[in-house]
């Protein structure tokens, strides 16, 4: 009615501000939820807007708690990767600013860190540790250098925070690092490049602990001894061995060295093959590595693995490196630094190796990957001495109880060259890169300060040495799709031969059944229960085989006539054979002596 005033209440409410966990704000309708719809209450679209008083600034989590849920909707499972628990939709990547409460859960160590600062002149080698690494990157580069070179071995969060942050790595290339079952990839961004690859080595499964105590010569040349930037706080013994220096501690101070396989004593102390699943953590072997959850197919197949007679298996680790721009790498190892280290300083402790006459990065980077792809090849070995023992059990026993041990075989070097063919794609990526693409596809500009970056850029001395890994890494599965190819045929080999020993029996049962087939008809026509039969009570036993005989002759020629047939024919075509040969040679020696 047109004197009655409208009591009708409008929809059109304002929006609320809201703020999210980015710090921004959007509006949401928080009184829409429950705001009751009946008849009574409904809206006129052209009824004023009621003044509202101000209202409190809502938070996103009151938003959410006051939020109505669907109660017929399933509930998303929630695994956990790395200690962090995932969910659709999160924030991609892991800032290195983040806040210890943020870092990712269990991610502390002891890290053995190594900075080589080098030219073709001048080396210098400093050891540190989670404590003393940060003040050492406050300090400059010492300038009679090009090239730096930093190892950490150990993944830690503050040594990983206090390097992403220095060196500006990118978030997504922190989260990949994390992600300890990443995929062998070369990921470029504006001002550094982050590779991943997994380091496969042949491992005893028994460790030797020895005490390091005492020192030997040093083979570092003169005047290149390490700087008073040297701050490590323990040293294994191939340190020891190579740069003979290293800061020693009394007893009390002295960390102990991270055995693999932690038992109290200093004594060796040797696993039994039969316990191979239960290797520290921190050791994944290669089922491991390719395995999912399921522990006890893990450990069966640890077990019965080909190499476990030797106490030796197959340790896989995640590598991470990051090329800078400013002639740095800075590489992430889970705990085999050491053999990768070793061989690397080893050519740097010479100023005529092509790294000390280079100075370049993407040179330390090849040396890095020649190194990992290096220790593949003891494994591909070990697996072609097991393969070899197999065969020598096959073509003596051809049993259905090797085809167990061939299927574990076959599944290990399977997953071995998964893991080492995917280096071939990285290598030609890196010997591809052109920094031009990279400022195209990234721009030259930090996503945090908005400052001019340099682009990576490959040496052109390194092109023709990553093409020399390549053909390391060709040979490698050349050699393990032969070995697969081996197992194959071992496989068909046994099942050929079990088939065959069968068909030879089923032959044989044949001829018994076909020679006894006529004898045991008449042998049941004559055991017949006759009142009076002329042929048993007349004569004697030998009028059986009277009648016996022909019709075994009959029978078997009748049903063995193809095998007859194929006896005969084989026969005169090897005897036809015999003389064409022998008519040809004879032919061919009186030639002979007539030349003569």
């Amino acid at each position: 009615m047109a004197g009655k005033t409208n009591k009708s209440t409008d929809n059109r409410r304002p929006l609320s501000p809201v703020s999210t966990m980015d710090g921004e704000e959007y509006h949401a309708d928080v009184e829409a939820q429950n705001t009751p719809t009946s008849p009574q209450h409904s809206v006129s679209p052209n009824a004023p807007l009621s003044p509202r008083a101000p209202r409190k600034q809502n938070t996103f989590d009151s938003v959410a708690a006051r939020k109505v849920k669907r109660s017929k909707t399933a509930k998303v499972f929630e695994p956990k990767f790395n200690g962090r628990s995932w969910k659709p939709g999160l924030e991609p990547g892991i800032d290195p600013h983040a806040p210890p409460s943020k870092a990712p859960i269990g991610l502390k160590e002891s890290c053995e860190i190594t900075v080589v600062d080098f030219s073709q002149d001048k080396m210098y080698v400093q050891f540190l540790d989670n404590d003393t690494l940060e003040d050492f990157l406050e300090e400059p580069r010492p300038g009679d250098t090009k090239c730096r070179w930093i190892s950490v071995n150990g993944l830690s969060w503050d040594v990983i925070s206090l390097l992403g942050i220095k060196k500006g790595f990118h978030r997504l290339a922190i989260e990949d690092m994390l992600n300890r079952r990443n995929r062998t990839k070369a990921d470029w961004y504006s001002d550094h490049t982050y590779l991943v690859l997994p380091l496969q080595k042949l491992i005893h499964t028994h460790v030797d602990e020895c005490d390091h105590s005492g020192s030997e010569d040093n083979l570092l040349p003169p005047g290149q001894a390490t700087s008073g930037h040297s701050r490590r706080t323990k040293q294994g013994p191939i340190w020891r061995r190579i740069l003979g220096k290293g800061r020693s501690k009394s007893s009390e101070e002295r960390v102990p060295e991270k055995p693999i396989y932690p038992n109290g004593t200093t004594q060796e102390s040797k696993i039994p093959a039969n316990e191979l699943s239960h290797l520290p953590p921190s050791i994944r072997t290669l089922q491991r590595w390719h395995g999912g959850t399921n522990e006890e197919r893990t450990e069966y197949m640890e077990e019965h693995s080909s190499l476990r007679s030797k106490q030796l298996a197959v340790a896989v680790e995640q590598v991470s490196i990051f090329l800078c721009s400013d002639n740095t790498v800075v590489s992430f190892f889970e705990q085999s630094a050491e053999d990768i280290e070793t061989p690397i300083l080893l050519r740097l402790n010479s100023a005529e190796t092509v790294l000390r006459r280079t100075s370049n990065a993407s040179m330390i980077v090849q040396a890095i990957i020649d190194a990992i792809v290096d220790t593949a090849m003891p494994v591909s070995l070990a697996y072609r001495d097991a393969i070899d023992e197999l065969e020598l059990n096959v073509l003596t026993d051809p049993a259905i109880k090797h085809t167990r041990s061939l299927y574990v075989i076959a599944t290990e070097i399977s997953a071995f060259r998964d893991t080492i063919f995917p280096v071939i794609q990285l290598l030609n990526a890196l010997r591809d890169h052109k920094a031009e693409n990279t400022r195209k596809a990234t721009g030259n500009k930090d996503s945090h300060d908005g400052q001019e970056k340099r682009a990576v850029t490959i040496s052109p001395w390194s092109w023709a040495y990553f093409g020399d890994v390549e053909d390391h890494v060709v040979l490698i599965t050349d050699n393990i799709d032969q070995q697969r190819r081996s197992v194959e045929n071992l496989i068909d080999y046994i099942f050929n031969t079990i088939s065959a020993y069968q068909n030879e029996s089923m032959k044989q049962l044949t001829v018994v059944t076909i020679f006894f087939l006529p004898l045991s008809f008449l042998t049941g026509y004559f055991g017949m229960n006759f009142n009076w039969f002329d042929g048993v009570q007349l004569n004697s036993d030998a009028y059986f085989w009277e009648i016996a005989s022909p019709v075994l002759l009959v029978v078997t020629v009748f049903l063995m006539r193809d095998y007859i047939v194929e006896w005969f024919t084989k026969k005169n075509q090897r005897r036809i054979i015999a003389k064409k040969r022998k008519r040809r040679l004879g032919k061919a020696a009186t030639k002979i002596e007539k030349v003569c």
